[in-house]
């Protein structure tokens, strides 16, 4: 029995450790070069320095000071205060919004766009739930993305995402706008969130599926709703051991957001980060398929590599909203010392 706290105390220092290193080895680049520029210095403060060593120490001087400049914002970016979440597993969740059977399309591409990022970053991708659309895509599907440091990459998918294309139906060539939702929850652990048994009422109902000699005969999904909240999450694969599992992680990971985005509105009444609010009714981007491009309306950023980006690459765009969101961070406690 004394295993199991010392193996977490060992779990969470190794955590600390791993966060810790990359701090640590820019310190040592930064302290490297601090005294590679007094070396320089006093190159050519010594008036013995012969002509050609002074010459090559003032070529070197400028960019030695640029590459401190540049380890000197590393390093505050390292030390800028970390959201909890962003080492967690995530649920991944996507809705067809305005646009009918083209909306579920462009929630199935979306999906797919998600699942090869995912698999790039050697991430598990596992279904949840979900119900296809009738000309394919889906209505709704939630999943989840296991893997270290899953939330802290898809954490700005969160929005609108708005699609503009000629659907394969149209004759006139017309080109149509329809529109998924997009929201990413932080995994939660037992320990993140306590969900009190007398604050839900479980449901179970009769599996319905594609077809198949089981489905129908027996109660296998199973529907949970949080009373004190409203939520419902409903889970509907063969086992109904699985489902109620499934269900759970959903509603606590829901749970959770739900706490954090309430904490979170607390902390900046005064100020609203632009790509971090986290408001899912916002539209944050567009695809567009005739020009190729794909803008995001919160940091201006438009990439015509639009193809490129639906079959999962989409790193710049990921690296530029998470930077802009640094730069915010920096700006205001620049603003607040």
């Amino acid at each position: 029995m004394s295993a199991g706290p010392a193996a977490d105390v060992y779990v969470k220092l190794a955590s600390e450790y791993a966060e810790l290193q990359p701090v640590v080895r820019k310190i040592r680049e930064y302290e490297a070069a601090v005294s590679e520029l007094a070396g320089l210095r006093a190159l050519l403060g010594d008036k013995s320095t012969d002509r050609e060593m002074r010459e090559l120490a003032e070529m070197e001087l400028p960019d030695v000071e640029a590459r401190i400049g540049g380890l000197e914002n590393d390093m505050q970016i390292l030390l800028l205060p970390k959201d909890a979440a962003d080492e967690k597993s995530a649920i991944l969740e996507i809705r067809a919004g305005t646009g009918g059977s083209e909306a579920a399309l462009f929630a199935g591409d979306l999906f797919r766009m998600y699942e090869r990022f995912a698999s790039t970053k050697g991430w598990k991708v596992e279904v949840l739930s979900s119900s296809e659309g009738e000309a394919g895509g889906y209505k709704e599907i939630i999943a989840t993305v296991t893997g270290r440091g899953v939330f802290s990459k898809l954490k700005f998918e969160s929005g609108v995402h708005r699609v503009q294309r000629v659907p394969d139906t149209e004759t006139q060539g017309r080109i149509h706008t329809s529109a998924a939702t997009v929201a990413v929850l932080p995994e939660a652990e037992d320990i993140d969130i306590e969900i009190r048994p007398e604050d839900i009422r479980i449901d179970t109902m009769r599996s319905s599926g594609a077809g198949g000699q089981h489905v129908n005969t027996t109660d296998s999904a199973v529907r949970i709703t949080h009373l004190p909240t409203g939520i419902v999450v409903t889970s509907s694969e063969k086992s109904q051991h699985q489902n109620r599992a499934k269900a759970m992680q959903v509603l606590r990971s829901r749970l959770f957001d739900m706490e954090r985005q309430r904490a979170e509105s607390e902390r900046s009444a005064d100020r609203k980060s632009q790509v971090g609010s986290g408001d899912r009714s916002e539209r944050i981007r567009t695809y567009n398929f005739p020009q190729g491009r794909v803008t995001d309306h919160r940091i201006n950023l438009t990439l015509y590599k639009l193809d490129k980006m639906i079959e999962g690459d989409i790193d710049e765009m990921v690296d530029a909203l998470i930077a802009d969101y640094q730069a915010g961070q920096l700006a205001q406690l620049g603003a607040n010392p």
